[in-house]
C-alpha cells in the first residue's frame, strides 16, 4: 500500500511548474474598475477574480489563448492573449436582458483576494443578497471570520468581534476613510443600510499604514454604490414577523460623460413591542430611522473627484414595557415608574476625494481626502443620562507611484481631530446634578509604505508611520507583510504590526449605563497599544474539473497597554482601568469551499479562540467570548438563475461568564459558564427580469437565552444587569422582501 502524506501533497503543489503571469484590469464603460469580476481561461477550470481595484493576475497555461471576463449585469468579453506577460485592460458593457432573466456566469459571494499581500476577504453584493442584510450588522451571517453579537439586552447595542476581540479594536472604514468612532461605535452597525452597500472588505491582522494607526485586529471597509456605475434605479422593501418594516431606494444618473450623481434613501420602523420571555422588558428596541446620502463623481482623464453628504436621524426606545414579570404582576412600591430607555441620535457626514493622475502606466497620482462628521446623541437610561456632541475632522494627502513593474511607493500626511462635549449623570437618581466634560485630541501624522512585487509570486510590503497626539506624544507604527505564491495553487502570507487606540470611555461604552452596575473610571488611562502577528495560507486545488479552496490562518494579538473593562472584581460595578498583567488573543481558523455541481457551493469553517486578560491580578478567559465557532453554509442557484436557495448553520461555542454575586438564598446570580448553541438561517429568492422576491428566516432553531436580563423585576436596584448576554434574545424571526431593479442597457 502506498502512503501519501498531506504535507507531501502540499509540497508538490508548491513546487509545481510556474507559468507566465497575465495581468490586467477590468472596467465598465465609464472607466470604473469592476470588483469581483470573474476572469478565466476559456475551456479550462483555471480562473481568478478581480480585487478591490478591479485588477487581476492569472497564470497562463501553455495551450491557453483566450481569456474570458464576466460579471453579473454585463456582457462577457473574450480577449485573445497574444504573448506572455501581457497587461490587459478589459471593458465590459451592460448586459443584454432576455424576456425572463439575464443569463450570466454566477460569481462568488465571498472572494479571498489572491493578488493582495494582505489577508483580505471581499463580501460582494451577491453574498449580501443571500440574507435579509438590512444593515451592516446583519451582513456577516454567512461569514466565519466576523461575529456580531449584542453588547447588552436592553438597548440593542451590537458589536463586531474579529480575532476574538471586540469591535473597538477593528478599524471601521467607509470608502477607505476612518469612520464610526467614539459615540457612534455602539450602534453604528445599524447606521449603514444593506441595500446601499456595493461590497465589504475584511482585512485581518495588521493592515496598511495608509489609513492610520488604529487597526489592531484588522479593518472593515464598506464601499457604497457608486454614482459613476451604469445608471440604475433600485428599490428594496422588507417586513419581518416582529413587525419591523423597511424601505430602501438608490438610483444614479449620468449628467454627462464625466459627471454623475446618486441618491440613496432608507427608512425603517419597528412598530410593535415584543416581550416573548415575559420578563417585562422589550426583547428588542423599537427603532425608527431616516437615512439619506447624496453622492457626486467627476471622472476625468487625469482628474477624478468624488463627494458625498449623508444625514441620519434615529430614535431608539426600549426598557420596561410592563411591571409584570414572567406573566405575573409584581407588587411595586407606590409611585414606582417604568424603567425607560430612550436614545435620540442625529448624525451628519461629508467627504471629498480629489485625485490627479500624472502617469496612468505607472499609477503616479496625488490624492487629497477631506472628511468630517457631527454626531449628536441624547440618551436616557432610567434616570441616568448621557448626552454628547461629537465632532470629527480628517484629512489625508497621499502620493503614490510605481517606479517600475516591481517597485512602488506610497507616502502621505494625515490629520485627525476629535472633539467630545459630554453632559451626564452616572447615578440612577432622579434630578441628580449633571456633570460636564470635554475631550479633545489632535493627531497629525506621516507615513511611507514600500512594496516589492515580483510577478505576483513574491510581494513584500513594509510600512512605517509616525503620529503625534497632543495627549500621548509621539508614537511610531511599524507594519510588514509578505506574500509568496509560487503558482496558481498556493498562496502563503505572513504579517506583523503594531496598532494604537485612544479610549473615549463613556462615548464608546455608554450603553453600559443601562445596567444597574456602578461606573468606576480610573484616572490617567493609557493609550492602548498592541502587536499583532499572523500567518495564513490559501490553496486552490483542481479536483474533478473544479477548484477546491482551502484556507487556514493563525493570529496572535499581544497587548502592551490596554484599557480593561472589568466586570469581575465587583459584580455590582464596571471598572475601566489600565492593564496590570497580560492580555492576549490566539485565533486559529480553517475553511473549505467547493462547488460540488453547477450552481451549488458548500463552505465549511471552524474557528478556535483563546482570549485571556488579567482582572484584579488574575489571568482569566475574556468573559462572554465563545471558545469556538463552526459554520456550514450552502448556496444553490438553478441553471437559468431563476431560483436561489441559501442555508447557513452556525454552532457557537460556550464561554466564561463574569463573576456572579451570591443571592439571598446562597445561590449564584448566574451560571459561571454558558453552553454552546446553534442557529439556522435560510432564504429562498425568485429572480425575474426587473425584480426579485425573497423569503427567509433567522434563528430558525428558535434558541433563546433564558433570563438575559438579571434582576429584571427590580430595574432600579443594584442587582439589575442587562450586560450578561451571550445568545439571541428573541426567537425565530421570519421575513419577506422584494427588490426592484431597473438598469440602463
Amino acid at each position: 500500500m502506498i502512503k501519501i502524506s498531506f504535507l507531501g501533497i502540499l509540497l508538490g503543489l508548491a513546487i509545481a511548474p510556474l507559468h507566465a503571469q497575465v495581468k490586467g484590469i477590468v472596467k465598465d464603460a465609464s472607466g470604473e474598475p469592476i470588483v469581483a469580476a470573474n476572469v478565466f481561461w476559456a475551456k479550462t477550470t483555471q480562473g481568478t477574480t478581480t480585487d478591490s481595484e478591479g485588477r487581476f493576475s492569472i497564470a497562463k497555461p501553455s495551450s491557453a489563448r483566450y481569456l474570458v471576463a464576466s460579471f453579473i449585469g454585463y456582457e462577457n468579453d473574450t480577449v485573445l492573449v497574444k504573448k506572455d506577460g501581457e497587461e490587459l485592460e478589459i471593458t465590459l458593457r451592460s448586459g443584454v436582458m432576455m424576456d425572463e432573466v439575464q443569463v450570466v456566469e454566477r460569481r462568488m459571494g465571498v472572494i479571498k483576494s489572491r493578488s493582495s499581500v494582505l489577508n483580505e476577504d471581499m463580501i460582494s453584493s451577491a453574498e449580501l443578497a443571500r440574507a435579509a442584510c438590512c444593515n451592516l450588522g446583519e451582513s456577516f451571517t454567512t461569514n466565519p471570520s466576523v461575529d456580531v453579537s449584542y453588547s447588552d439586552a436592553a438597548t440593542g447595542a451590537k458589536q463586531i468581534k474579529l480575532l476574538g476581540l471586540s469591535g473597538t479594536y477593528v478599524q471601521m472604514l467607509t470608502e477607505n476613510i476612518p469612520n464610526y468612532r467614539g459615540a457612534a461605535a455602539p450602534f453604528s452597525l445599524g447606521y449603514i443600510p444593506g441595500p446601499w452597500m456595493q461590497s465589504i472588505q475584511v482585512s485581518k491582522g495588521s493592515s496598511s499604514v495608509k489609513n492610520g494607526y488604529e487597526a489592531i485586529t484588522g479593518q472593515i471597509n464598506v464601499e457604497f454604490k457608486k454614482p459613476q456605475a451604469p445608471s440604475s434605479l433600485n428599490v428594496n422593501l422588507f417586513a419581518n414577523s416582529k413587525n419591523k418594516f423597511e424601505a430602501n431606494f438608490d438610483g444614479n444618473i449620468h449628467l454627462n460623460k464625466r459627471l454623475s450623481t446618486a441618491l440613496l434613501a432608507h427608512y425603517e420602523n419597528g412598530t410593535q413591542t415584543h416581550d416573548d420571555n415575559g420578563d417585562g422588558f422589550l426583547d428588542m428596541p423599537k427603532v425608527e430611522q431616516y437615512n439619506f446620502q447624496n453622492r457626486w463623481a467627476w471622472m476625468g482623464d487625469h482628474y477624478v473627484f468624488q463627494a458625498s453628504v449623508k444625514a441620519m436621524k434615529e430614535d431608539r426606545t426600549s426598557g420596561q414595557a410592563t411591571h409584570s414579570h414572567n406573566g405575573e404582576s409584581m407588587e411595586m412600591p407606590a409611585g414606582t415608574e417604568l424603567y425607560r430607555i430612550g436614545i435620540e441620535t442625529e448624525r451628519y457626514e461629508a467627504f471629498t476625494k480629489n485625485a490627479y493622475i500624472f502617469n496612468k502606466e505607472k499609477s503616479t497620482n496625488v490624492a487629497l481626502i477631506l472628511a468630517g462628521s457631527l454626531h449628536k446623541q441624547d440618551a436616557a437610561y432610567g434616570y441616568k443620562l448621557y448626552d454628547v456632541d461629537q465632532k470629527n475632522a480628517y484629512a489625508s494627502l497621499m502620493f503614490e507611484t510605481n517606479f517600475d513593474k516591481r517597485n512602488s511607493i506610497s507616502t502621505g500626511l494625515s490629520l485627525n481631530y476629535d472633539y467630545y462635549d459630554q453632559v451626564y449623570n452616572l447615578d440612577n437618581i432622579k434630578n441628580a446634578p449633571l456633570l460636564k466634560s470635554k475631550e479633545t485630541e489632535t493627531v497629525p501624522g506621516a507615513y511611507v509604505q514600500y512594496t516589492y512585487n515580483w510577478e505576483d509570486k513574491l510581494i513584500l510590503m513594509g510600512g512605517l508611520r509616525a503620529d503625534h497626539s497632543d495627549l500621548y506624544g509621539t508614537f511610531v507604527t511599524p507594519r510588514a507583510h509578505i506574500k509568496f505564491a509560487p503558482n496558481d495553487i498556493v498562496n502563503l502570507r505572513a504579517s506583523v504590526g503594531k496598532g494604537y487606540r485612544t479610549n473615549h470611555v463613556l462615548a464608546e461604552n455608554n450603553f453600559l449605563l443601562a445596567s444597574g452596575r456602578r461606573v468606576e473610571i480610573d484616572p490617567d488611562l493609557d493609550q492602548e497599544e498592541a502587536w499583532n502577528y499572523g500567518i495564513s495560507s490559501s490553496f486552490y486545488i483542481p479536483v474533478c474539473g473544479k477548484t477546491l479552496n482551502l484556507n487556514a490562518e493563525y493570529y496572535y494579538t499581544d497587548f502592551k497597554h490596554q484599557m480593561v473593562i472589568d466586570m469581575d472584581s465587583d459584580p455590582h460595578a464596571v471598572r475601566f482601568s489600565n492593564l496590570d498583567g497580560q492580555s492576549y488573543s490566539h485565533t486559529f481558523q480553517a475553511e473549505a469551499s467547493y462547488p460540488f455541481f453547477k450552481g451549488f457551493t458548500l463552505t465549511a469553517a471552524y474557528r478556535l479562540t483563546d482570549v485571556k486578560t488579567t482582572y484584579n491580578k488574575e489571568l482569566l478567559e475574556r468573559p462572554l467570548t465563545s471558545k469556538y465557532k463552526g459554520l456550514l453554509t450552502a448556496s444553490y442557484q438553478t441553471p437559468l438563475g431563476l431560483w436561489q436557495f441559501d442555508v447557513t448553520l452556525q454552532m457557537n461555542g460556550g464561554g466564561r461568564m463574569p463573576t456572579p454575586y451570591t443571592t439571598a438564598d446562597g445561590s449564584p446570580s448566574w451560571d459561571t459558564r454558558y453552553k454552546a448553541f446553534e442557529q439556522l438561517s435560510a432564504q429562498v429568492t425568485r429572480w425575474f427580469r426587473h425584480w426579485s422576491i425573497y423569503i427567509g428566516g433567522e434563528n430558525m432553531t428558535n434558541f433563546k437565552q433564558k433570563n438575559p436580563i438579571v434582576g429584571a423585576s427590580d430595574p432600579w436596584g443594584s442587582n439589575f444587569d442587562s450586560t450578561m448576554i451571550w445568545g439571541p434574545v428573541h426567537g425565530a424571526m421570519y421575513y419577506i422582501g422584494i427588490r426592484l431593479n431597473w438598469n440602463k442597457n
